[in-house]
């Protein structure tokens, strides 16, 4: 059930700063594009899977951001705005005029940027359990960041362990955990850290201001609050799932796959 059941290609975008991005491709040149963005120190392999449960069909693009994955860069911006300039270069390489966007976690941060960075391109932007978060997303002040920040600068390891737990409802399977754990603290540095606080420093308001595109949420329900909703359902459809964790496209990659594709068809 692959996007035309074909084997997927391992592709390269080049970009100024020797950055190199690496990502995969499935289907056909000229079905429609569906853009796929991993989350904060993870890689475009957590939706190998979906992409084997998406119609056939389709042009799926896997994206591996700067750093993470097998992309490569001594740049110096870690902003969401240069993670987006990334997946223009792939879009680019691809000749896409219309694509979807969908992102994971940081990724969804990424995906609006795309949208806003190239409007006439991106029709839809998904975001996988991503924007609601009022921790992360919307832009702290200076003291909130500095709070944030410190944990990662100070103890890594506990910093990653606290976003892991706190993207797990109760009942997730330590096992999963401990595996999301151990591949998020891995991610390369300083990239890691720096992507983090351009996190928090990404201003989502204005953002959403300058992005016309239908943004859809799917986020899991147990992980949303009601300030969330009150604050961002007027500007993104939110629409909750029960399909594990805040990692739920590894979890549960054929409901995923089905959540795509509705709005694919849409």
């Amino acid at each position: 059930m692959t996007a035309d059941s074909g084997t997927s290609e391992s592709l390269v975008a080049h970009r100024s700063d020797h950055t190199t991005i690496r990502y995969t491709a499935v289907g056909p040149a000229d079905g429609p594009a569906l853009v796929l963005i991993h989350g904060w120190a993870c890689d475009h392999g957590d939706f190998d899977t979906v992409i084997g449960h998406l119609p056939d069909g389709y042009r799926v693009l896997a994206v591996d951001l700067a750093e993470h994955g097998e992309s490569r860069s001594t740049r110096e911006a870690w902003t969401m705005e240069e993670f987006a300039r990334d997946v223009a270069a792939v879009l680019e390489a691809e000749a896409v005029t219309t694509a979807v966007v969908a992102g994971h976690s940081l990724g969804s941060a990424v995906a609006v940027e795309v949208g806003r960075l190239l409007p006439d391109t991106v029709s839809h932007v998904i975001a996988l359990d991503g924007l609601h978060y009022l921790s992360l997303f919307p832009a702290q002040s200076e003291e909130q960041a500095d709070t944030l920040l410190s944990v990662f600068r100070d103890d890594f390891a506990t910093a990653v362990r606290g976003l892991v737990e706190g993207g797990s409802p109760a009942g997730t399977d330590p096992a999963l955990k401990d595996a999301y754990f151990e591949k998020m603290s891995a991610v390369r540095q300083p990239a890691g850290l720096r992507a983090i606080e351009g996190l928090v420093h990404w201003d989502m308001d204005a953002a959403l201001r300058e992005t016309g595109q239908p943004i859809t949420v799917f986020a899991i329900r147990d992980l949303v609050t009601q300030e969330a909703i009150d604050r961002y359902g007027d500007r993104f459809d939110i629409v909750l799932v029960d399909l594990g964790s805040h990692h739920f496209p590894v979890e549960a990659p054929e409901a995923t796959a089905k959540l795509l594709a509705d709005v694919m068809r849409s």
